[in-house]
This record gives structure tokens, C-alpha cells and sequence, in this order.
């Protein structure tokens, strides 16, 4: 059985007769719903971004939003966004950019959810679609399903892939022989270093608030460069865009090879709004009122697909002859660079592969943790994942484009499709939580969060002052039952 063919379709099953209309329609419905929430308070997410830590427990919104990108802004925005160039045409970039403004709306309603059914845990926050579905839908056991799901798509199908993509962007330098045993080198070092982060977890907001900044900022600098330098060449390279992105007899024709399908599926895998996995970061924030960290999140969204996407899309198609060169994913990546900026072009895209892969490597392992502890807290289970979890980094590293792409996607897709149906069942207390925060600001006030401001009473950390914590194992009633 050819392994690579089964799994690719799958892969095009669940996204042509699912996943699109899931992605799509909620992001639509979200975005009437809140009113264009993702334009209306830009000015707002800008500003909640940058607050300074409520109290001195969790980490601030900021750490909390980095946390984010660091699982977001991986080889995703570089490998996915090429191989989809390569296999759908230049209309999938439209398409991302399309889901990214829709997707920003489901972005900030799973957020806001993340804060509101939070929990304490010691010193810290954890939180995620996971509690909200136990707490808020009152079903552990999709709860369950759920962290199960993203367990194995980000500490085994996304950090299989980052660890492969690492592993494609050194391949440039080696001869033969040594590519037939770079995957055991790179996957062994990676794991390496991957399993002490793992087991000293209490550093990775540090590392994300540092690394993620500055190799963002590296690769927009570099791609503005690019731009300018090419200014004639960029109402070219839109009209290119648009013409392929509405050319539906391309679309329906080939539709699971499609710019559409194509630009949705790396669009979803770069800035991951909707599939539940940004609300494990938002949920450690500490902030006054939910809806700032859902607001915050918003702004994760734009810097992943608008600003760094996009600025893999201008740095391969503006060298014009990208679909002839031979060349898909990173290799694709570093020859377009290269074309531009010389032969260190290949090293800058190398180096910003690494930061890239590795910060979502660490990204995705907070994401997976905060899921085992919904599980269990045994410190032996967590033990045992923590090794399990380096051990994938060191198997994807050997993977096949083909496998190493449709694992990711499999999985990100099954995670997505419960996360959507949870917080669309949720959506109405986003929704109050949104109108709550909107009309203290209209007072002059800076926004602060009870629970009886919306009529719950089933929170853990919204309580008015002086009344207790409602019990972990006892959910309020939201008028939600499954």
C-alpha cells in the first residue's frame, strides 16, 4: 500500500467536501456577527497587544500573542506558500489573503472563549478548546477528542514537518552522500535541543517574545527590499494574482488542485484561525476583559498571512520565472532569493528557515502540554509525551514531501472541524463578552471582566469580588447542552 497516496486522499476528501465550506462559512458568519470586529477595533488590537500584564500571575498579552505566532509563523509561511504557488498557481495566494481577514473574526471569538473558561493552574493560566467545550458544552468527552486531535497535530504532524523543512533547506549544500544521512543529523539535533525546552517549559514565552520579533522582522525587511526594488513589477504581479484566482474553469476543473483548495489548505496551516490552537496561547494572558486577548489575537493573524505570507508571495513571483526553474518549497524559496539579493540569498533563507521551524517546534509542543494536562496531570504521561514528542521531530525529519504535507493537513483538519462546531455553538457568549468590552470603552473606561456582566456562573477566574471560585467539575448553565 503506497502510504504517500492514501493519505493525500484523504486529505483531499476532508478539505474539498468539508473543510472549505466549515472555514469559510464561519468566518463569514463570525465577521457579520461582530460587525467586521477585525477591521472596526484594529486601532483596539494594536493597543491590547501591547498591555502590560494584569497581576503577577500567567504572562502578559504580549508573551501570550507571541506564543501564538510562534506556532503560526513557521516553514508554513515559506514551504507551504510556494508548494502551493507550484501546484495551484499564483490565484492561492488570493485565497489566503481572503481567509486570513475572514478567519481573523473566528480568531477572535476562540480567543475570547480561551479567556473567559480559563483555569488556575499554580502560578500560571492553561485554558484552550478543550476547557471551554468541557466547561461551556458540558462534554468532557469531546473535550477529550478534541486535545487528542491537536495533540497529534502539532506535536506530531506540524513538528514532523517543521523538523522536514529544515532538513529541505539544507539540502542545497550537501552532496549525495551526505543528503542520504543529513535527516539523521538534523532530526537528532533538533531533538536534542527540542527535548530540553520540553522539559524546562517555563522558558518558552521568553524565547518566543525574543526570536519571533526578530526573524519576522529579518524576512519583511528583506521582502520590503525586494519590493522596492521591484516596485514597476508589482501591479504586474496583482493583476497575476487576481486573473488566476477567478479563473473558475482552472478551479472546477482540477478543484482539489485548485488556487482555491490549495491557497485555503496552506492558508489554514500558516495562520491556523479557526482550528483551535491560538487559544491555548491566549488562555495563559493575563488581561482585564477576554475580549482584549481575542482582539490581540487578531493582530497574530495579520502579521502571519498578510505581512510574512505575502512576503513569500512577492519574493517568488516577482522573479518571474518561478514556475520554470525547477524547484518547489524552501530549495523554490532560496533560488527566488537568490535571484534577487545574490548567492547569500540562499543563507538568509536557510537561517530564517531555522528560527522558523524551531520556534513552532516550541510553539507547538505549549499547545500539545496544556492539551496532556487537560488529559491528566501524571507526571509520568507527561514524562513519556514529552519524549514522544522529540522522537517525532526526529522521524519527521526523514519524511517525504508528500507524507510529511498530508499527515499535517489530515490532522489539522480533524482538530479544526470540532474547534469550529464548538465555538459556533459558543459564539453567543463571545458575542456579549465583544458587546460588554465595547460599551465600557464607549464609557471612557478600560474594560474589566466579571462573569455576571454577560449572565454566566460557571467561570473559574471571572468571579465578582468576594464570591468564591465555582468548583473545576461544575459548569454554570448557558442554555448549551450536548
Amino acid at each position: 500500500m503506497d502510504l504517500a497516496k492514501v493519505l493525500t486522499q484523504i486529505d483531499d476528501v476532508l478539505y474539498t467536501w468539508l473543510l472549505i465550506y466549515l472555514l469559510a462559512g464561519s468566518g463569514i458568519y463570525f465577521t457579520i456577527r461582530t460587525r467586521f470586529v477585525q477591521i472596526r477595533r484594529f486601532k483596539d488590537a494594536l493597543q491590547c497587544m501591547m498591555e502590560k500584564k494584569e497581576g503577577d500571575k500567567g504572562v502578559s498579552s504580549f508573551q501570550a500573542l507571541m506564543i501564538a505566532t510562534a506556532s503560526r509563523v513557521g516553514t508554513g509561511n515559506m514551504a507551504g506558500v510556494a508548494t502551493a504557488i507550484i501546484l495551484g498557481g499564483p490565484g492561492a495566494a488570493f485565497w489566503m489573503w481572503l481567509m486570513a481577514i475572514l478567519g481573523s473574526a473566528s480568531a477572535f471569538i476562540e480567543s475570547t472563549l480561551a479567556q473567559i473558561y480559563k483555569k488556575k493552574e499554580g502560578d500560571s493560566f492553561k485554558g484552550g478548546p478543550a476547557y471551554y467545550i468541557e466547561r461551556a458544552l458540558h462534554a468532557r468527552w469531546l473535550g477529550i477528542i478534541f486535545a487528542i486531535s491537536l495533540i497529534a497535530t502539532f506535536a506530531f504532524g506540524f513538528n514532523g514537518l517543521q523538523a522536514y523543512n529544515i532538513v529541505s533547506a539544507f539540502a542545497v549544500y550537501t552532496t549525495d552522500i551526505e543528503a542520504s544521512i543529513l535527516p539523521t543529523v538534523i532530526g537528532l539535533l533538533l531533538a536534542i535541543a527540542a527535548l530540553y525546552i520540553f522539559f524546562a517549559g517555563d522558558v518558552i514565552g521568553k524565547i518566543s517574545s525574543v526570536l519571533v520579533p526578530t526573524m519576522a522582522g529579518l524576512y519583511i525587511a528583506v521582502g520590503i527590499f525586494v519590493i522596492i526594488t521591484n516596485i514597476t513589477k508589482i501591479p504586474g504581479v496583482l493583476a497575476i494574482v487576481m486573473q488566476d484566482a477567478f479563473n473558475f474553469k482552472s478551479i472546477f476543473g482540477g478543484f482539489t488542485g485548485s488556487c482555491m483548495v490549495l491557497g485555503i489548505k496552506r492558508g489554514l496551516f500558516s495562520n491556523e484561525a479557526g482550528m483551535g490552537s491560538a487559544p491555548n496561547a491566549s488562555a495563559s494572558a493575563t488581561v482585564s476583559h477576554p475580549a482584549k486577548q481575542g482582539l490581540a489575537q487578531i493582530i497574530s493573524v495579520y502579521i502571519d498571512t498578510l505581512l510574512i505570507c505575502s512576503t513569500t508571495v512577492f519574493l517568488i513571483l516577482l522573479t518571474g520565472d518561478w514556475a520554470d526553474s525547477g524547484y518547489s518549497g524552501i530549495p523554490l524559496l532560496q533560488q527566488c532569493v537568490a535571484r534577487v539579493i545574490g548567492p547569500v540569498g540562499i543563507h538568509f533563507v536557510t537561517v530564517i528557515v531555522c528560527l522558523f521551524a524551531f520556534t513552532s517546534i516550541i510553539g507547538n509542543y505549549f499547545y500539545a502540554e496544556a492539551n496532556i494536562l487537560f488529559i491528566t496531570k501524571n507526571p509520568a504521561v507527561m514524562a513519556i509525551f514529552r519524549v514522544a514528542a522529540a522522537i517525532m521531530v526526529f522521524i519527521g525529519a526523514g519524511n517525504s514531501l508528500d507524507v510529511a504535507w498530508s499527515l499535517a493537513d489530515i490532522t489539522m483538519g480533524l482538530e479544526a472541524v470540532v474547534n469550529i462546531i464548538a465555538i459556533v455553538l459558543l459564539g453567543n457568549i463571545a458575542f456579549k463578552a465583544l458587546d460588554d468590552y465595547e460599551a465600557q470603552k464607549a464609557m471612557g473606561l478600560d474594560p474589566v471582566f466579571y462573569e455576571t456582566n454577560i449572565g454566566l456562573t460557571d467561570t473559574d477566574v471571572w468571579k465578582p469580588e468576594g464570591v468564591e471560585e465555582a468548583p473545576s467539575d461544575v459548569g454554570g448553565d448557558t442554555g448549551i447542552r450536548m
